[in-house]
């Protein structure tokens, strides 16, 4: 906390560590590793924790820590999903979800297991100003039953390394093990927000846990980071899917969950291709996208919609310029040798693979989608984008 230690902190932002390492400490009384984990946390934390980033005299954990906790943005949603008076955390880490709870909570309990990063996040909630946050340091499982309170809501990211087991995914093999804990967890709330990794296979979570109500799909600019499972304690006939992605242009899409009492017309390429985001992409809810925007597929594996209107669509539109039957004669002509931007669905090569095969280097204008059509032909569809 010394002030000349901090603004030589922030005077150091974005530079090289591993040059840094191999000078003097020009501040002989402090451990000059710990000054160095602080640039290199702040540096990360610079984009994704910008709250953080501009408020003095805040304490980073290891850098590792914070590329792993939630950015700001995902920890915006989670709050604006979610509505009580009091939430306890039982996971929370250097608590960046718990900063963004406490606006929208009377009362947030932050417990966390490791005594030192209980202790960071206590004095980073008072830089922060979030006096209504109560940091308790030891075993959440314990500081629940002594704490022997109602909650309208339990928050829980579970360690995804295992000492015994390494990085895991099942929820099964993560800490706390939320399936094991799921009725002790319910005689202190009756709902719990469960954050799993974005890995995690939905039917094998679904198997995992009972009594979900909804699984939010969030991404940032395309990139799944989390899954979020709203979990009650009552018994629901279908479960809500929310794909989220948070970019520029914000997308939402809503379904049911493995609703597939819809069979898409499957077709040739018209005017229009349309590709899903990556959330689309992780609920597997492609039947639902053909219903909901009234386009037909070009056949039931490759996962590309075509129609003949522009619409708003959650994720990108291209323009169809040509579409052909792959083979050698085709290629030449039309794409040996050039600039394009390469995709594949359901095809029998690898994007490297085509780019060598033909000379194709990347970039230009010109996008092309290698593909199965409806007639269980390879084509090949050269689009142009177009930004709705």
């Amino acid at each position: 906390m010394n002030p000349e230690i901090q603004l030589f902190i922030t005077e150091n932002i974005g530079n090289d560590i591993s040059k840094m390492a191999l000078q003097k400490c020009p501040f002989p009384a402090v451990n000059w590793i710990e000054i160095l984990n602080q640039i290199a946390a702040k540096t990360k934390a610079q984009d994704k924790l910008p709250t953080f980033f501009a408020t003095n005299n805040i304490v980073y954990p290891n850098k590792i820590s914070v590329e792993q906790t939630s950015s700001e943005q995902t920890a915006k949603y989670k709050a604006n999903i979610i509505l009580g008076e009091t939430l306890i955390d039982l996971t929370g880490g250097f608590g960046v979800d718990d900063l963004f709870f406490s606006k929208k909570f009377k009362t947030v309990v932050h417990c966390e297991i490791n005594e030192e990063l209980s202790a960071i996040a206590k004095h980073n909630f008072k830089q922060l100003q979030a006096i209504n946050i109560n940091c308790m340091a030891g075993d959440s499982t314990k500081i629940l039953a002594a704490l022997n309170q109602k909650f309208d809501w339990i928050y829980i990211d579970p360690s995804r390394r295992n000492d015994a087991k390494g990085k895991v995914f099942m929820l099964k093999d993560c800490l706390p093990n939320v399936p094991e804990n799921l009725n002790f967890y319910f005689k202190y709330a009756n709902k719990i927000l469960v954050k799993t990794s974005p890995l995690l296979d939905i039917t094998a979570g679904l198997d995992e846990l009972k009594n979900v109500k909804c699984i939010h799909i969030v991404a940032v600019d395309n990139e799944v980071k989390e899954l979020l499972w709203e979990i009650e304690n009552s018994k629901y006939d279908s479960i809500t899917i929310n794909c989220i992605n948070i970019s520029k242009s914000n997308s939402n899409f809503v379904c049911s969950f493995n609703d597939n009492s819809y069979t898409p017309n499957f077709v040739l390429p018209k005017k229009y291709l349309f590709e899903p985001n990556a959330t689309i992409m992780k609920s597997g809810a492609f039947n639902n996208v053909a219903q909901q925007f009234g386009l037909d597929k070009l056949h039931p594996n490759s996962h590309l919609y075509t129609g003949n209107e522009i619409i708003n669509f959650p994720g990108r539109v291209f323009v169809v310029i040509d579409y052909f039957e792959y083979h050698k004669t085709a290629m030449k002509t039309k794409l040996a040798g050039t600039k394009a931007n390469i995709t594949v669905r359901n095809f029998s090569e690898r994007v490297a693979d085509i780019k060598k095969k033909w000379n194709i280097k990347d970039g230009g204008n010109k996008y092309c989608f290698f593909t199965t059509d409806c007639n269980q032909q390879n084509i090949v569809i050269i689009c142009e984008q177009i930004f709705t």
